[in-house]
C-alpha cells in the first residue's frame, strides 16, 4: 500500500473484542465500519477453528468496502485467511520473519511502547507502529503502564513510519492524540462496550474525521443484473443501421473486415497487478491498452473487445461497475467497442481479453522481417514502467511519474500510423523488457542483434531513480517490461526520416548477421520476465 494511502486507512483503526458481551466479532466490524472505521484488526486471543467462518466473513466484508484488515499476532492465520498483513506485540513474533511469510505486499504493524522496546525493534520490514497505552484501558489485562500524550509524542518522533495511539482512546480524546502527531487512533471498548456501538462508532470517525458509511457494500450476487448493468453503455451507443450487434445475444455479430487481427491477454489480480495499487478505473483503462498494444503492433484498427470476468465474492457491484467505467473509457479513446463477455466466480480478480482488428492490406509487420544493417529502435523511453512498479512495491512515493508510467500505459497507435507511413515491416510491443522482445526478432529473423542501450538509460526521471536506488539505467532499459512501446527496426535512412514524427524514439541496437548468438551486450544475470520462470 502506498505510504499516503496507509496513512489515511489508521485514522480511525479499530480492533475487534472477543471478550465483549453483546456483540460478536462481526457484528462489531459492521458498526465500526458504518460509523467510518478505516482499518481493522481482529483480535480474538482464544480463536478456535469454529471462529473461521466469522473471521471469513469479516475479510470478504472489509475487503468489499475497501478497508485493510490485519490479524493480531498470528502470522499463519493471516497468511490462510488472506489478511491484508498482521500486527505482531513485542513478544509476538519476529516482523522480518512475517513479512518473509506474508510477502512484500503485506501490511506489518508493530507495537511499541517505551523507548527501550523502540532501541530493540527492527523497523524495517515495518509499515506502521501502534503505541501506548495512552490512557488508562481495562480491555488488555496485560497492559503495560500508561504513558500519556508525551510518551506518545516522544514515540512518534522518533519513528520515521506512521504511529497509531491506543489505549482508553474515546471521541473526546482523539483529537488530543492527532494533534501530537498520531497518524490514527485505535479503539476497541469505546466501540465494543458501549450501549449503543454504532452511536459509539459514529462519534469516533466524526472524531477522526473519517465520512460515516450510511450503507455497506455487499458482494456481487446477481449475475444477470450485473451484466445488464455492464453492457449497458455498449448498447446505447449502438444504432439500428449498425452492423455491429452489440452484447446481450448468445453471440456478437461484427461488420465485415477484410482482414481480421485477432489478438488476447490476461490480467490477473496479485499477478498482473494488485488492487491496493490501482484504482477499479485503472484496473480496467490499463487492461484495454495493454491488449490493444498488440492490435497497434500489426497496424490493425481495433474495432470490438470481448472480456470473461472472474470475479470474487468479496468484490461489490460498485467497484465492478466502476472497472467497467475505466474500460469504457480506454476503448472510447481508441474507437473500439465492447463485443460481449461472461463472467464467472474466481478466487481473485481476473480480465481474459479477446480483441478484434482489421489490419491492413499491404502491410503486417512480422518479427521475421529484421535484415542485418538494420537499426533497432524504440517508439519511446524504456525502463521507466519497471521502476514505476519497483517504486509501488518499495512504497517509494518520490516519483509518481515513473508510478504512472506502470500504472496507465497506452497503445501506441499514433507512433504505428507513422511506421506503417513508411513502411517498416518488423515491428513489435515492448510488454516483456527490450532484452526479452528483442530475443524474439532475432530468433524469428535469423539474426544477432547487438543491443545498445545508452541513449535510452539518459532518460531524467530513469537516472533519478537508478541513482537513488543504486540500480543500473542500462539494466533497467534491458529488462524492464510493461513499457508497451513499440520496438521496430528499419535502415538508418527510413528512421532519420521519421525522426521529426517520432519524439523520444531512439536507437536502442543494431541486426548484424547470425553469429550463433541472437543476442549481444546482454549482461549474463540479465532476464527479462518469463510466466513459470522460478525466482
Amino acid at each position: 500500500m502506498h505510504p499516503s494511502r496507509l496513512t489515511r486507512s489508521l485514522r480511525f483503526y479499530f480492533i475487534t473484542d472477543h471478550q465483549a458481551p453483546a456483540l460478536s466479532a462481526l457484528g462489531q466490524v459492521r458498526a465500526a465500519l458504518q460509523g467510518g472505521a478505516s482499518f481493522v484488526q481482529y483480535r480474538n486471543k482464544a480463536f478456535q477453528l469454529s471462529s473461521y467462518e466469522e473471521l471469513r466473513r469479516i475479510r470478504d466484508l472489509c475487503r468489499i468496502n475497501g478497508v485493510p484488515l490485519v490479524i493480531n499476532d498470528d502470522v499463519l492465520l493471516a497468511r490462510a485467511i488472506g489478511a491484508d498483513g498482521v500486527h505482531l506485540g513485542q513478544e509476538d513474533g519476529n516482523p522480518r520473519e512475517a513479512r518473509a511469510i506474508l510477502g512484500p505486499e503485506a501490511l506489518i504493524g508493530i507495537s511499541i511502547s517505551t523507548l527501550a522496546e523502540l532501541s530493540r525493534t527492527d523497523l524495517a520490514p515495518c509499515d506502521y507502529v501502534g503505541s501506548g497505552p495512552v490512557y488508562a484501558t481495562g480491555t488488555k489485562a496485560d497492559a503495560k503502564p500508561v504513558r500519556g500524550i508525551a510518551g506518545l509524542q516522544e514515540i512518534v518522533t522518533r519513528v520515521p513510519l506512521p504511529v497509531v495511539a491506543i489505549g482508553g482512546i474515546t471521541a473526546l480524546r482523539a483529537a488530543d492524540c492527532l494533534r501530537a502527531g498520531a497518524a490514527g487512533v485505535a479503539v476497541i471498548s469505546a466501540i465494543t462496550r458501549a450501549p449503543d456501538p454504532g452511536a459509539a462508532a459514529a462519534r469516533l470517525g466524526k472524531a477522526c474525521g473519517c465520512e460515516r458509511r450510511n450503507s455497506l457494500e455487499d458482494g456481487w450476487q446477481d449475475e444477470f443484473k450485473l451484466i445488464s448493468a455492464l453492457i449497458a453503455p455498449a448498447q446505447e451507443k449502438a444504432s439500428e443501421s449498425d452492423a455491429l450487434i452489440p452484447p446481450g445475444d448468445d453471440a456478437g455479430r461484427l461488420a465485415p473486415l477484410a482482414f481480421p487481427v485477432i489478438t488476447t491477454d490476461t490480467q490477473r489480480e496479485g499477478i498482473h497487478f494488485h488492487r491496493e495499487w490501482l484504482t477499479p478505473e485503472t484496473i480496467g483503462e490499463r487492461a484495454v491498452e495493454v491488449t490493444l498494444s498488440d492490435l497497434a503492433a500489426s497496424y490493425a484498427r481495433p474495432v470490438s473487445l470481448f472480456v470473461n470476468l472472474g470475479l470474487p465474492a468479496a468484490l461489490s457491484e460498485t467497484t465492478i461497475n466502476r472497472i467497467y467505467h475505466g474500460l469504457y473509457t480506454a476503448l472510447e479513446r481508441h474507437g473500439c467497442r465492447l463485443g460481449g463477455g461472461n463472467i464467472a466466480r474466481a478466487d481473485k480478480l481476473s480480465l481474459d481479453l479477446f480483441a478484434v482488428g482489421e489490419g491492413q492490406r499491404d502491410c503486417f509487420p512480422r518479427r521475421s522481417m529484421a535484415k542485418p544493417g538494420e537499426g533497432l529502435y524504440a517508439t519511446g523511453p524504456l525502463g521507466l514502467a519497471r521502476c514505476g512498479l519497483l517504486a509501488l512495491q518499495q512504497r517509494n512515493h518520490r516519483f509518481p511519474a515513473l508510478v504512472q508510467r506502470f500504472l496507465l500505459p497506452r497503445a501506441r497507435f499514433d507512433a504505428a500510423a507513422i511506421l506503417a507511413a513508411h513502411g517498416v515491416r518488423c515491428v513489435m510491443d515492448i510488454s516483456d523488457g527490450l532484452a526479452g522482445d528483442a530475443a524474439h526478432i532475432a530468433a524469428a529473423s535469423e539474426i544477432t542483434i547487438k543491443l545498445d542501450p545508452s541513449e535510452a538509460a539518459r532518460h531524467p526521471e530513469l537516472q533519478s531513480f537508478c541513482e537513488a536506488c543504486r540500480l543500473s539505467p542500462e539494466e533497467m532499459v534491458l529488462a524492464g517490461g510493461e513499457d508497451y512501446e513499440l520496438l521496430f527496426t528499419c535502415p538508418d535512412t527510413q528512421f532519420a526520416a521519421m525522426t521529426p514524427l517520432l519524439p523520444g524514439a531512439c536507437q536502442v541496437g543494431r541486426c548484424e548477421d547470425f553469429d550463433g548468438t541472437p543476442l549481444r551486450n546482454v549482461p549474463a544475470n540479465l532476464c527479462s520476465y518469463q510466466h513459470g520462470q522460478r525466482l
